[in-house]
């Protein structure tokens, strides 16, 4: 079987980031195809990318065995198609209660922690505690995302024993992955658990290429640099 990933800059693309680590932590074969995106408006990607999604957005599978369709372009969406393609990776957990749970904590992700998203957006290239600092002091709304985030990982971690979220490496871990991104860059703080997990999650093998890969891009651009705007 022969997919194909359409990602964006390993450094600041959060969504891509979760089915890239997925598929290469349970050995999923795959073609990567970058997408550079420097411009967020950039007329003539969003075009390209309408040729293989209908939305004009990252990331996307392609796996050709879907015929005249053969798109996935949501990142849950490609997370629970491998997860049926795939059963023997048991890529989401095997107990039937830890399933249903981990596909809550999944969902929690894609709708919501919308002001620590958007106040903190990923970006693996640099250091920014000055700017988590000042958000922990200043914005009630990114406090409550950010205790959120903290008791739903140490619960979590504590009913499964750990190493990951349920036991073993799954979807959930993967598609938290970029939070895990977010607190490392901004320095935020959190309980010593969960430290301990983002340690372990940044020490997988597809993290730590992901993430070697992203500072090698190297490209400093002002709208991706907090640190740098006025």
């Amino acid at each position: 079987m022969s997919y194909t990933l359409f990602i964006g800059n390993k450094n600041t693309d959060a969504w891509s980031m979760g089915p890239w680590v997925l598929m290469k932590q349970a050995g999923i074969a795959f073609n990567e195809q970058l997408v550079r995106n420097d411009d967020p408006e950039n007329v003539d990607v969003k075009n390209a990318l309408r040729a293989v999604t209908p939305l004009g957005k990252l990331p996307v599978l392609v796996d050709p065995s879907l015929g005249s369709n053969p798109s996935i372009w949501d990142s849950l969406a490609m997370c629970e198609y491998l997860a049926e393609v795939h059963p023997e990776l048991n890529l989401w957990p095997a107990n039937r209660t830890a399933r249903a749970r981990a596909r809550s904590l999944c969902a929690e992700m894609h709708a919501g922690f919308s002001e620590l998203r958007s106040l903190c957006p990923m970006n693996i290239e640099v250091r920014l505690p000055t700017i988590g600092e000042r958000l922990i002091h200043s914005n009630n709304a990114f406090c409550d995302d950010l205790n959120r985030l903290v008791n739903m990982w140490q619960t979590q971690l504590k009913l499964s024993g750990g190493p990951m979220l349920f036991g073993e490496f799954t979807i959930a871990d993967a598609y938290f992955v970029s939070m895990c991104m977010r607190i490392r860059t901004y320095a935020l703080p959190v309980s010593p658990p969960v430290q301990a997990y983002i340690s372990r999650i940044i020490a997988l093998p597809s993290v730590a290429e992901w993430m070697a890969k992203a500072e090698r891009e190297a490209n400093f651009l002002i709208y991706e640099e907090p640190c740098l705007q006025a």
